[in-house]
């Protein structure tokens, strides 16, 4: 069946519709849990329409009266103020979401009276004071509804010379307030409140259930409790604490709610409730409303959820001083959701990633969750025109490829914005974790930017792969654990070479093999590293670290200790400290014994050594082995095959086992006895 994703145009507006295709196999208590949820979601979007503009919710209610009561309103008339409402409530407000920009209704004030008039007459009931004719309402409303230079912009972070950003933005989270009223002004609810100049004295609304939107609030909290009972016992704790900061409206409860909030980790529904995102403040200090309900897609969090577990390699490298890297990176939880409700703010411009809490102080202590919205992605591709690749592709083939692959390439990168981008650093302890309040202005502009630079300085790198495809022989299976380095992304490899041990894959299998992946038949099997330490320098090796004479003719020796006690020196071409894995490699060749790759051991075997003592060790992966130069001839290093050095007289490599696995693709049964004498041609006797 062919899907609708677009589904209608507005102006410069395209409405597109998603799809949770998921919500029919919920359990019926997930069911009923979203939509508690949900009916919380939608209890406090007005919340969101007064905050924009303070003008929204009574302009909502004269042109849905006049929709509504409008069978004696002109056709042509009807149609203009039809378009208006669409692009009114796709913007929350009469302010373009992406511009800040105010739009007006094109029609003239006077055939606007009339058509609410022909409404009124019908039965419509509009928004008016007492005593208030509907002419003297309409008047009232005269700037916000057609005069353009009438608080034009929604937010004003440049205003232009002398003028004051709070004073020239239109959003109702200030009144009569300007930046220098706030110089040694102590904001107690920084997030959560309206602020407010009266007599000359600055009061602070507190957004909670006995004080600003209060009925609002309290009808969100009804909902929330009537969704306890469907909750996992993570998330009632913190749908509890949500209620609690509602009703309080204090920043501990804040800092408790989101505390909650990120460790609930496994819940299979959530949401997102409350004073959440600063974009709409030109000081990006007060929180707007938004409301989000959904559910974990299990099938596309995999490689969110391996990606998440890399977060501590990624911080490791992030590129900016060190000592604004977190040197602990706990609590990062990045799965893929289907959405189901957005309201307030998080609409109609819906996110395609989401990293929160906002709050530093919990994100470096606690960490953070940061999810992938899957339906809303799928929605966004599908609905592009091809017309939009077109215009920003060179060659027809380039928009084959973005037709492909744009969905996957927007994934990833929205992917590592919000997991690594968002979730990394720390800020200078001077800011006590709480930078907005120093950047003001700047702050929402510079830390998007901060996350997209993140995702573009990482989006190359192999680790951010969900499966790396090698295909060659064993060599290039080495190379692809390589590159890869440490990172736990299974690799898939095509047997294209000779011996092909590790590639499990043959070239006629390859589609099937795919498909086979991305419909998740298949297991991962880990094999173990080594790990060579040679001064301040690492290296991680699939197969082995060997030390090697560099001039021929001549033995060399080298001494080795086990745990710091020493064990001997070996007199010797060489010595190889391999891997079971690299136990049918260089080791195998020196004579070494062939040991099964699902054991953990260090095997150390001398290259035609000049000695009596000529056999293999087979050591625990625990125990280090450290290998010193004796003598003034060099030894050459290499891992895997490949040079890393040269030790002098003295110098010492260090070997153990890796923490990081590497990890394979396998597609059914492997077992190594069977293909060791499939590649050797033993005969079954």
């Amino acid at each position: 069946m062919t899907r609708t994703y677009l589904v209608e145009q507005v102006d410069d507006a395209a409405v597109v519709q998603y799809y949770a295709d998921g919500f029919e196999a919920l359990p019926l208590g997930q069911k009923v849990l979203i939509w508690h949820l949900s009916r919380a979601a939608l209890a406090g979007r007005d919340i969101y329409y007064d905050q924009r503009y303070r003008y929204s919710l009574e302009m909502r209610e004269v042109i849905e009266e006049i929709l509504v009561h409008g069978d004696a309103v002109a056709p042509d008339l009807l149609a203009k103020i039809r378009r208006y409402a669409k692009l009114f409530w796709i913007n929350s407000g009469p302010h373009n979401n992406l511009t800040a920009r105010k739009f007006v209704l094109m029609c003239r004030p006077a055939e606007l009276l009339e058509a609410a008039r022909a409404a009124a007459n019908a039965g419509a009931r509009f928004p008016l004071r007492a005593g208030e004719p509907l002419d003297a309402l309409l008047a009232r409303l005269h700037g916000p509804f057609f005069d353009s230079s009438f608080d034009p912009l929604v937010t004003s972070k440049t205003p232009g010379q002398g003028r004051d950003i709070l004073s020239a933005s239109a959003n109702n989270l200030y009144e009569s307030v300007t930046m220098s009223d706030l110089e040694g002004f102590e904001e107690r609810y920084g997030l959560n409140s309206r602020l407010v100049k009266r007599d000359g004295r600055l009061e602070e609304e507190v957004y909670r259930s006995s004080g600003r939107y209060g009925a609002q609030i309290r009808e969100v909290v009804r909902h929330l409790r009537a969704a306890l009972p469907h909750a996992t016992a993570p998330m009632r704790r913190a749908l509890e604490a949500l209620i609690t900061f509602y009703e309080s409206g204090e920043e501990a409860d804040r800092v408790a709610y989101d505390e909650a909030w990120v460790d609930d980790k496994d819940s299979p529904v959530d949401t997102i409730n409350g004073f959440i995102e600063n974009y709409l403040d030109a000081r990006g200090v007060k929180g707007a409303w938004e409301g989000i309900v959904c559910y974990v897609n299990h099938a596309k969090s995999e490689g969110l959820r391996r990606l998440a577990e890399a977060a501590p390699w990624f911080e490791a490298r992030m590129p900016w001083d060190p000592k604004y890297r977190r040197a602990d990176v706990t609590g990062v939880t990045s799965p893929a959701i289907d959405d189901v409700v957005e309201t307030g703010e998080a609409v109609p411009v819906t996110a395609m990633g989401i990293n929160s809490p906002n709050d530093q102080r919990i994100r470096e202590v606690r960490g953070s969750k940061s999810v992938s919205l899957a339906n809303i992605n799928e929605a966004y591709d599908k609905s592009q025109p091809p017309s939009f690749r077109r215009e920003f592709s060179w060659t027809e083939e380039e928009v084959a490829r973005a037709e492909k692959w744009g969905a996957l390439a927007s994934e990833v990168v929205t992917a590592i914005h919000e997991v690594l981008g968002h979730g990394s650093g720390k800020v200078a302890p001077h800011l006590d974790g709480q930078p907005q309040l120093a950047l003001k202005e700047q702050y929402s502009a510079l830390e998007e930017t901060r996350a997209d630079l993140v995702a573009l300085y990482f989006i190359p790198e192999p680790k951010s792969a969900e499966v790396v495809l090698s295909l060659g022989g064993d060599g290039t299976m080495l190379r692809a654990v390589h590159l890869l380095d440490g990172a736990a992304v299974p690799v898939i490899g095509v047997n294209v070479g000779l011996l092909g041990y590790l590639a499990e894959v043959e070239p006629p299998d390859l589609v099937h093999a795919l498909e086979r992946y991305f419909a998740g038949a298949y297991s991962v099997e880990s094999r173990m590293m080594l790990r060579a330490e040679i001064g301040d320098t690492h290296h991680l090796a699939l197969n082995e670290a060997s030390l090697e004479k560099r001039e021929a003719g001549h033995t060399v020796r080298l001494r080795v200790f086990i745990d710091g006690e020493m064990f001997t020196t070996y007199q010797a071409d060489g010595l190889i400290a391999s891997t079971p894995t690299g136990s049918t490699a260089y080791s195998l060749s020196a004579r070494g014994p062939v040991v099964s790759p699902r054991h953990r051991a260090v095997l150390l075997t001398p290259v035609s050594p000049h000695m009596l003592f000529d056999r293999s060790l087979v050591l625990d992966p625990a125990e280090r082995v450290e290998i010193e130069v004796i003598g003034h001839r060099p030894v050459v290093v290499a891992v895997d095959g490949q040079r890393v050095g040269t030790l002098q007289e003295g110098d010492r490599i260090s070997c153990g086992a890796a923490a990081p696995e590497a990890l394979f693709v396998r597609f059914g049964p492997h077992h190594f006895h069977q293909v060791l004498k499939r590649k050797f041609g033993l005969a079954d006797r």
